[in-house]
């Protein structure tokens, strides 16, 4: 093959004693990028199947793209655009966010690769991605840059790169892009471009429908209308329907972990009732499920492999905890309509506590069944 000659030929270049030996992990990135690794562990216990971090990645970015293309379409719709004119101008919109998450993030961890002198891991190659997703579509390129910086540096790198960190880096650009500026990340003309093509007319800004629920307890949209995700919100959160279709997808190829998605959408369902039934809301607890980040996060966020409980027991208490704590903020706090990434993030740091007392309340099983024996 023309393309595995090429990178041969230069390799040599980036390995040690090369002229551009110090760029080696740089290289490597790419070569791993474009070909499977032919590296094999020899020794140790470790299970060797044809699956690595890449194609782990790339089942996410594919179980992706349908709530990426809604998200499209559904910007031009809200400035007024209809068919394919909507789809075009909401590319437009979000590819140089997306641009910046991955020039940004990517440099970022090529830059910590070099300095270790480690392999570049593929972890950013979902996150680039989800971290466009659930901002705005009017977010400044400036502050997805410095959500993205931190994120990688605070959240992930001094954690010891992917794989190591507590906290889901997309969330944490996002929170702190929220907490750091939040007029520019919540009220009633975040949602929507003001950026004219292609015939794009000034939406009618208003109130998105969590926040709606919120207020007054109701919300202009029809409960089909969210499900399809004709309403405003971040950019690829607003349709349930392509959210369940990608996780479909996840489980079908063993990604993700049906304990935890399904123990989210019990939850958030479970304490929607809750304050239904005490009078603290007088909408279907079902609202929930349907509007704001809750479907994202259950699918995408919360299945994380790095920040979610690793043992099945622990899967479907964090997964409950979280559904049950998203819905719990939103009810509680007005102010804050939208607690699935607080509760996401709570959750990552009550993890590794949850698979602990798991994993001993399983040894102390264990020792009692020997003294029963003996």
């Amino acid at each position: 093959m023309g393309l595995r000659k090429l990178v041969d030929n230069i390799k040599p270049t980036f390995m040690e004693g090369g002229k551009l030996s110090f760029l080696a992990s740089t290289f490597d990135a790419f070569e791993t990028f474009l070909f499977v690794p032919n590296i094999t562990t020899k020794k140790g216990a470790h299970i060797r199947d044809c699956n690595d971090i890449k194609r782990t990645m790339t089942m996410v970015i594919l179980a992706l793209i349908p709530a990426f293309l809604f998200g499209c379409f559904n910007t031009g719709l809200q400035v007024g655009l209809e068919g394919f004119n909507a789809l075009i101008y909401g590319l437009v919109r979000v590819l140089p966010m997306v641009a910046v998450s991955y020039i940004v993030g990517l440099g970022i961890e090529v830059t910590y690769a070099q300095i270790r002198k480690e392999e570049v891991a593929e972890g950013y190659l979902v996150t680039g991605l989800l971290i466009p997703m659930i901002m705005p579509v009017s977010t400044p390129l400036w502050m997805v840059a410095l959500g993205v910086a931190f994120s990688v540096i605070f959240a992930k790198e001094v954690f010891g790169g992917t794989g190591m960190n507590v906290f889901n880096p997309a969330l944490v650009a996002r929170a702190f892009v929220f907490f750091a500026f939040t007029p520019q990340m919540s009220g009633e003309k975040v949602w929507f471009s003001d950026w004219k093509m292609m015939g794009a007319t000034d939406a009618t800004t208003g109130a998105t429908a969590l926040e709606q629920l919120a207020t007054t307890g109701q919300m202009q949209w029809s409960v089909m209308d969210a499900f399809l995700g004709f309403i405003p919100g971040s950019f690829g959160e607003t349709s349930t329907l392509c959210i369940l279709l990608g996780g479909l997808f996840l489980l079908w190829t063993g990604v993700a972990s049906w304990r935890t998605m399904l123990s989210v959408f019990v939850g958030g369902l479970a304490m929607g009732y809750l304050f239904q039934a005490v009078g603290a809301t007088d909408y279907p607890a079902y609202y929930h499920l349907l509007v704001g980040g809750f479907a994202f996060g259950a699918v995408f966020m919360a299945t994380d492999p790095v920040t979610s409980a690793q043992t099945n027991v622990g899967k479907y208490i964090v997964g409950f905890m979280t559904g049950a704590l998203a819905v719990m903020v939103r009810v509680v706090n007005p102010a804050y309509p939208e607690g699935m990434m607080l509760a996401i993030l709570f959750m990552n740091a009550l993890t590794p506590t949850i698979d602990y007392f798991v994993v001993e309340a399983n040894i102390n099983r264990r020792k009692s069944r020997i003294k029963t024996v003996k």
